[in-house]
């Protein structure tokens, strides 16, 4: 990746993010279309000399492409054209599966709840030829700001805290239309996702799907479940 081919904007953020920190880019190919996501290199670097498991809810969840998200992103590219369709991914993290909506057409917005994770997301936008069509922003789901509905909300292993199940259940109602539809994706060892699916069976009805893949010489299993309003 020639950096120089950055818009300025997204140039500047880069240069300050690599003042502080080893980056590269990750390439991820979604048919004839490459997401290059802007990564941490070195990761202990970056954790400063704190031990991630001595806290689990402080891990910097966000450093890492997920396998879901991969998943997902293959899923939202090769879905029927959005044709400007509205999509909200939650938890964006790197932002895989955003970009890969829309490099198939929709409309997207990725979110998270950092402004480091937004600058990540705003260089790996422009470095992959997405800059003007896709949008960062903040979203805390304890306080979410008021946003127009969408045809689809996603996300990929963001099922971590359950004090967080009901304020996620919150903003599937807010955001989502009437006719729209939610796609999840995780780790079929995910054990919090059984919990949550039963929170929101109230609400939607939920099927899923399991994608299997090995990567690394290993076998990975993912659910996709797909939610819509009763």
């Amino acid at each position: 990746m020639d950096i120089r081919t950055l818009p300025e904007a997204e140039r500047e953020i880069y240069n300050r993010l690599r003042s502080r920190h080893q980056l590269y880019f990750e390439p991820l190919k979604l048919g004839d279309d490459t997401v290059r996501l802007l990564k941490i290199a070195d990761l202990e670097e970056f954790l400063d000399g704190k031990d991630p498991f001595a806290d689990v809810s402080e891990f910097p969840f966000w450093v890492k492409l997920w396998e879901s998200a991969v998943a997902l992103a293959s899923l939202l590219h090769d879905l029927p054209h959005g044709n400007g369709r509205r999509l909200l991914e939650l938890g964006a993290g790197l932002g895989a599966p955003g970009l890969g909506a829309a490099f198939n057409g929709y409309d997207v917005t990725i979110t998270d709840y950092e402004d480091i994770i937004l600058d990540f997301q705003r260089v790996s936008i422009a470095a992959s030829g997405l800059s003007g069509l896709v949008r960062c922003e903040m979203l805390d789901w304890l306080n979410p700001p008021e946003m127009e509905p969408f045809d689809v909300l996603t996300g990929a292993e963001i099922l971590f805290r359950e004090e967080f199940f009901q304020p996620l259940l919150n903003i599937f109602l807010s955001f989502l239309k009437p006719d729209g539809v939610i796609l999840l994706a995780h780790d079929s060892g995910r054990q919090s996702l059984p919990k949550f699916l039963e929170l929101a069976r109230e609400h939607f009805v939920i099927d899923g799907k399991v994608r299997r893949f090995r990567k690394e010489h290993k076998d990975v299993t993912i659910i996709i479940n797909r939610l819509r309003r009763k």
